[in-house]
């Protein structure tokens, strides 16, 4: 049975195709939580038609959203345009991993799914840190629950701010740095960015193995950027693209 798992966050939606739990097709679009439910059945029509995939009744779909709107909209859209019934991830409905927070329903699905899908492949206890809109370390306890993290703005949001913020520094795009002397202004807010938040990751990281007490932690990183971070920091250990998708498929 064919499984598309649907991870919208707040700055891209990406979509996966499983069958017989391989990944076969991977795509991304803008989030936008403006569009309606018809506009968006457009596109992932016209984005499954590009690649010759067609879903039928029997396709399940599984969806972890971040944007409530969004989440309608989806829900809405599967029904309507593919009369598919989708399954909706929420984090306090989740009961595969526990969750220790003071309330779950605050934590993003997204994070539970990530926490979820790393300890299924690597164990606990357990690190996960998304480069995604925001920066995110999940920590998964020696027991395997989910245990909390920690949220700190993400790269591009940093960058975006230090430029709003300041007259006279440009737009940048995020990429990797000359070297951590800048000699241009440009070179100089790359490096602040990337070879800081590399220090931020690493250090924080420190702090949870600290707190955790648990000896040996699995450090994973997911999101747009983890692969060109990934070189720059010092603990993390893997880097896992598709791990959102790939916990979406193991709770569909």
């Amino acid at each position: 049975m064919d499984k598309l798992a649907v991870d919208i966050g707040n700055t891209h939606i990406v979509l996966g195709l499983f069958r017989s739990e391989k990944l076969i097709h991977t795509w991304r679009i803008v989030s936008d939580a403006s569009k309606t439910v018809d506009e968006y059945g457009l596109t992932i029509r016209s984005l499954l038609s590009s690649d010759k995939v067609e879903l039928s009744d029997s396709t399940r779909v599984v969806i972890c959203c971040v944007v409530p709107p969004l989440a309608r909209v989806f829900t809405k859209l599967f029904q309507k345009h593919f009369s598919v019934e989708p399954k909706l991830i929420e984090s306090a409905k989740i009961k595969e991993i526990k969750i220790l927070c003071d309330n779950p329903s605050e934590v993003g699905a997204d994070r539970v799914v990530n926490a979820y899908a790393a300890r299924e492949a690597y164990g606990a206890p357990g690190i996960v840190v998304d480069f995604g809109t925001a920066t995110t370390f999940d920590v998964i306890s020696k027991e395997g629950h989910y245990q909390g993290g920690v949220i700190a703005p993400g790269l591009v949001a940093a960058s975006e701010a230090l430029t709003n913020k300041a007259a006279m520094l440009p737009s940048i795009e995020i990429r990797d740095p000359v070297s951590v002397i800048g000699k241009n202004t440009l070179d100089s807010m790359m490096s602040g960015i990337v070879y800081g938040y590399a220090s931020l990751v690493d250090g924080i990281v420190e702090r949870i193995v600290e707190e955790l007490g648990a000896g040996a932690v699995e450090i994973t990183s997911t999101g747009g950027l983890a692969r060109m971070m990934s070189v720059y920091s010092e603990r993390i250990e893997r880097v896992v693209p598709e791990l959102t998708l790939e916990g979406l498929r193991k709770l569909s």
